[in-house]
């Protein structure tokens, strides 16, 4: 296929996991042609870290849902032959991404200040979880390692709860899509310029940088932002599961849920009659209301609160969001072909172009499955 923002880019992805690999397919989605270097025998860490696909003899999902959009060859950078083919791509390459720890490319002989020598055009993109410097430059980052250091379980905890963690790696993502970002910059200003940059990007600084709005309010202020306490917000029980009802920007959210309930409208007592209020006495909000919406399915209760302009939907299950018809409309659930000849309904690009948008070129690959055409190019005349 053609058009596509990104067609002629060779791009080496030598991560693994998610932060760096989604990095990669996310320049593969539009048009780069990403070449992922793996160990052999065993490939990248994803390949193995999947139960469910295992005992199905299937690739794993994981790996599956990080590497569309590439080509796999298996080398050994320590062994001669195979370190001269890795050297003889990067020769070539647009971009290289990896997440080795500090240290550890510069032992491979494929260091910035190496490989900028040989080819001053290649955009040098580091992933990792602390970066170079400081006391954690050297230690082992990891999504939820770092939800606990960041500050974010701690303050994801309801009050005077134990640390609370997010379960999507979400750290990782927005480390990939920030480092993708980043190499994207750096293609620009090669074109204005000629010469390739280091880009860097790490978990710990990805997290902190999530929570910039609570960061700010603490570092200004010395107070603690929890946002689901700023307004008369409710997670209620139904009788078949859960809405989820936020007072944020409504003059008078009690008045509008006492309404949807066909309740006598509880804000024309005097404690209850401003939104700073209901929000202070949000428990016996709560209190008041849970009879009534425990007697209500989560769909009806929803088509009431709605009506009323509040903002509100149910707390879905990762099965039943995938489900959703809002999700079918958008189109971003994908079909992939694997190596044995299935299809990998995955996650698709969230990123929408007009007029060059992502596009599968082919599914993720089975290890080491396109050596001998990556290497017949790579000895053909340039």
């Amino acid at each position: 296929m053609s058009n596509q923002v990104l067609d002629g880019l060779l791009v080496i992805d030598m991560s693994e996991v998610f932060q760096g690999p989604l990095a990669a397919q996310v320049l593969g989605d539009f048009g780069a042609d990403v070449i992922k270097i793996e160990r052999a025998g065993t490939g990248e860490a994803l390949r193995g870290s999947d139960p469910a696909s295992t005992a199905k003899g299937m690739m794993s999902s994981h790996f599956a849902a990080t590497n569309r959009n590439k080509r796999s060859i298996a080398l050994d950078a320590k062994k001669p032959e195979d370190a001269e083919t890795l050297q003889a791509l990067l020769d070539r390459a647009d971009v290289l991404i990896h997440n080795f720890r500090p240290g550890v490319a510069e032992r491979l002989g494929i260091g910035y200040d190496a490989l900028h020598a040989r080819n001053p055009r290649l955009i040098y993109a580091w992933a990792s979880g602390y970066g170079d410097t400081g006391p954690l430059a050297k230690a082992g980052g990891q999504d939820l390692i770092i939800q606990s250091l960041s500050g974010m379980a701690r303050e994801s905890a309801s009050s005077g709860g134990a640390p609370s963690f997010v379960n999507p790696p979400a750290i990782d993502y927005a480390s990939g899509q920030t480092l993708a970002q980043g190499i994207l910059l750096a293609l620009l200003n090669r074109e204005r310029t000629g010469k390739g940059q280091r880009v860097a990007i790490n978990l710990l600084d990805t997290a902190m940088a999530i929570q910039s709005l609570e960061a700010a309010t603490t570092l200004m202020h010395g107070v603690t932002t929890k946002w689901f306490d700023l307004a008369a917000n409710f997670v209620f029980k139904t009788s078949d599961g859960y809405l989820t009802v936020l007072g944020f920007f409504r003059p008078n959210p009690l008045q509008s849920l006492c309404k949807a309930l066909g309740l006598p409208d509880a804000s024309t007592a005097e404690h209850l009659a401003t939104p700073d209020q209901q929000r202070i006495h949000r428990d016996e909000i709560r209190d008041l209301l849970s009879g009534a919406f425990l007697e209500l399915t989560t769909a009806e209760a929803h088509r009431r609160v709605s009506a009323e302009d509040l903002l509100c939907q149910p707390a879905q299950s990762l099965a039943e969001a995938l489900a959703h018809p809002q999700i079918e409309a958008s189109g971003l659930l994908i079909n992939a072909p694997l190596p044995d000849g299935q299809n990998a309904r995955l996650v698709g690009n969230p990123l929408k172009l007009s007029d060059n948008p992502a596009q599968l070129r082919h599914g993720p690959p089975a290890l080491d499955a396109d050596r001998a055409e990556i290497l017949n190019w790579l000895h053909s005349p340039k």
